[in-house]
């Protein structure tokens, strides 16, 4: 009796470590940025295709969220473009940018576009204004002044003098950890979380119930 309570505790156990991987890893990929120097620069660039990327030196917020994943081993690059050549529609090429086709070069590095994106292949999370509804590996989208839009990555760092979660992101001095989950409009809340990671959890949870 004792040894399956051990057995139970310990798959559970085993069973949240193997679900807080993604985050921990993302958040580190995403803090990791911040010590890149980088110019803020969204220069149209032609870049290769797979695993294309602008010269490292430069980068805008969206290159944030396409390096983190990249360090994950996630190319945003090629998902982005498959969907969205599959699904060309739904995304808001055409509606904001006047596009007929996809732009392997320049699609993903778009806000709306990543919306659309992690919308379809992700989470949408509710829009709130309790801190503590913003976990750790989530995504938020603002509209800055001047309507551009923006986004981030929430961390597991907080801030002692709000209680929020710190965000990294670019808005123009290159990548930075602040407290700023509430200082725009907020228009999307995601979570998107690499195949590779749901496959792992699959895996553990059909090995423990093997067992």
């Amino acid at each position: 009796m004792i040894t399956r309570f051990l057995f139970i505790v310990s798959l559970v156990f085993s069973q949240s470590s193997f679900c807080g991987n993604f985050e921990d890893e993302f958040v580190t990929a995403a803090i990791d940025r911040t010590r890149q120097n980088i110019q803020y620069d969204g220069s149209y660039f032609s870049i290769a295709y797979p695993n294309g990327d602008v010269p490292p030196m430069l980068g805008v917020c969206t290159d944030v969220i396409v390096r983190t994943y990249r360090a994950l081993g996630t190319d945003l690059q090629v998902l982005v473009h498959k969907d969205m050549f599959q699904n060309f529609s739904a995304y808001p090429s055409k509606r904001i940018w006047g596009l007929t086709s996809t732009d392997r070069n320049i699609d993903h590095r778009r806000v709306p576009n990543l919306q659309v994106f992690f919308a379809r292949k992700g989470d949408s999370l509710p829009i709130t204004n309790k801190a503590n509804d913003y976990m750790p590996g989530d995504l938020v989208t603002w509209m800055l002044p001047g309507n551009l839009p923006h986004i981030g990555v929430v961390t597991d760092q907080v801030s002692q003098e709000t209680g929020n979660p710190l965000i990294v992101h670019n808005i123009g001095s290159g990548p930075s950890l602040d407290d700023m989950l509430f200082l725009y409009k907020i228009t999307g809340h995601y979570r998107f979380v690499p195949h590779k990671y749901n496959q792992i959890s699959e895996q553990h949870s059909i090995s423990g119930a093997r067992h």
